[in-house]
């Protein structure tokens, strides 16, 4: 009696462990998440409406980022860490399409980021936008091609435009000279670097520059030239940087001077 019971508890032993071992191996994975984002333009607003469509979505509420922003705003806090948490597999889901894009070339630009990644994304408003489905993904590459025809014609427009001023003799870009913030800031570097008392990175300091390259720009908006013959560097408004003679090489061709430092 007892021989058989320890019989049929290696058997059940034996069998158990053979199951065990005949099963297929599964590997570990992070499973694939949806989450919601919704915006409303003003504090009156409430996000009710877009939350409640997220939930019949099956999105679970933790996984429901909001902001109260106008559209035209580029800072949203609860977008930026929406998308910083988002991973490939992931479905980014929006009431409508104009709660998180503020025009047609960015929302392609998002759409192409996710693509990219490997986030998929839908909008419930707009059931044809659904980067899950082969349907979803053609009618996104139609808005795509669209987006980059709007920005080639905004190019061309541009360029013509550009060319139009050109051939009018119109000078384009910004206006010469420096701010009122920025002339402040080139009067003393002229001063200081006249008195020769501080080094170029105390004089960098003290009006509050970043770069050698902008304090050199100061200096030279102030009158600071170098002699293309000599190499002497003198002070001269009316001489143009790049073509500037100091006094000894001025006389030589003939041209009025002013004094070298």
């Amino acid at each position: 009696m007892n021989f058989h019971c320890k019989t049929s508890s290696l058997i059940k032993e034996f069998t158990f462990s053979v199951h065990l071992n005949s099963l297929p191996y599964i590997p570990f994975f992070t499973p694939k998440m949806k989450f919601g984002y919704a915006r409303v333009s003003t504090k009156s607003q409430k996000h009710d409406l877009q939350v409640d469509a997220f939930l019949k979505e099956g999105i679970k509420p933790k996984n429901i980022y909001a902001d109260i922003s106008s559209g035209a705003k580029a800072e949203r806090k609860g977008l930026d860490e929406l998308l910083s948490i988002l991973r490939e597999g992931d479905t980014l889901v929006v009431w409508k399409l104009d709660r998180i894009a503020r025009s047609l070339s960015h929302l392609t630009k998002l759409i192409e980021d996710f693509d990219r990644k490997g986030i998929h994304f839908k909008s419930i408003q707009e059931s044809f936008i659904d980067t899950t489905s082969p349907h979803g993904r053609f009618i996104f590459n139609l808005f795509a091609s669209v987006a980059q025809l709007e920005r080639d014609i905004i190019i061309e427009r541009t360029r013509a435009g550009m060319e139009s001023s050109r051939r009018r003799g119109l000078k384009i870009g910004r206006k010469p000279g420096l701010s009122k913030q920025a002339l402040n800031k080139a009067m003393l570097a002229e001063r200081y670097y006249r008195d020769n008392k501080l080094s170029i990175e105390e004089i960098m300091k003290l009006i509050d520059v970043g770069s050698k390259k902008t304090l050199y720009k100061y200096l030279a908006y102030q009158g600071r030239r170098k002699c293309i013959e000599c190499g002497n560097l003198f002070w001269d408004k009316k001489q143009a940087l790049g073509k500037a003679y100091c006094k000894k090489h001025k006389k030589k061709i003939g041209l009025s001077h002013k004094v070298c430092k």
